[in-house]
């Protein structure tokens, strides 16, 4: 069965996105005015089951001239986290992800409690050719590191999507990228019972154009994006990976996969 026949219509998450007017601060201190008066999603869910998830995660977004702005809010008493190049492998810590879905592409971000960023623009191989929009040195398969997500290789996703096999250019950058993390407790330190830790991202317009160009930005009332809103608990056992982690989303995705862009949750645009 094709993964984009997993989920209902009906069960995909709405969140409303609403016009903030003061200057945003992106230090990761949800306390702020602005993050409290926003509305907070529901409590994310299994993606697969669609049962709540243990640890209460939630989600918030605003958005002004210059930017989209999100939040989330992660209940953890023991907040770790190891990785700290960017673009290592976050996905071996506990992080947040969010992926953006875009006109044949969509984009990847991942942030764990050190604030360090894992992100990878990914395109359809049958979108980029001679003569497309992504025709372009941004997109030169020679120039960047790039790698092949649901190739053969990728078996948990080998031709389970019925666009198949797409470019990941690894060395992608947001432009204009602003993420900062909040620890209530004390990182890595099991002594200590934490309450958990928040993140906070500002994106670019110019960003939402290259995923986008069909869509105007700054957003029009009542206009949409798609996207998908995630938090991954790394399970692990004296410094190693043991078992799958749970995964946690704003909807259900009905499977154990973060690139479904079908099913990913409606971000609504309101002043």
């Amino acid at each position: 069965m094709m993964y984009h026949q997993q989920v209902a219509p009906e069960h995909l998450a709405r969140y409303t996105s609403r016009r903030v007017r003061e200057p945003m601060v992106i230090d990761g201190n949800l306390a702020k005015p602005c993050w409290q008066n926003a509305q907070k999603s529901g409590r994310f869910v299994d993606m697969v089951s669609g049962e709540p998830a243990f640890f209460d995660t939630r989600m918030a977004s605003l958005w002004d001239d210059a930017n989209l702005y999100l939040a989330y809010w992660l209940e953890e008493p023991s907040v770790r986290a190891s990785q700290t190049e960017r673009d290592s492998l976050v996905w071996f810590d506990n992080d947040v992800e969010l992926f953006l879905d875009g006109e044949d592409c969509y984009y990847e971000l991942e942030i764990n409690a050190l604030n360090t960023v894992y992100e990878v623009f990914f395109v359809y191989q049958d979108a980029l050719k001679r003569g497309s929009r992504f025709n372009t040195p941004e997109f030169d398969l020679y120039r960047h590191n790039v790698d092949v997500l649901c190739g053969f290789q990728d078996g948990s996703r080998y031709r389970k999507h019925y666009r198949g096999k797409r470019w990941a250019f690894m060395d992608w950058d947001y432009p204009g990228l602003k993420t900062a993390v909040h620890v209530d407790g004390v990182l890595n330190d099991s002594s200590v019972v934490d309450r958990g830790w928040t993140v906070e991202i500002a994106l670019p317009w110019e960003g939402l154009r290259t995923l986008l160009p069909g869509k105007t930005f700054p957003p029009q009332e009542g206009s949409h994006i798609r996207a998908a809103f995630f938090r991954f608990e790394a399970l692990r056992y004296h410094n190693k990976t043991v078992g799958e982690s749970p995964g946690w989303a704003l909807n259900e995705h009905g499977v154990y996969d973060s690139h479904i862009p079908e099913v990913f949750s409606y971000l609504d645009f309101a002043e």
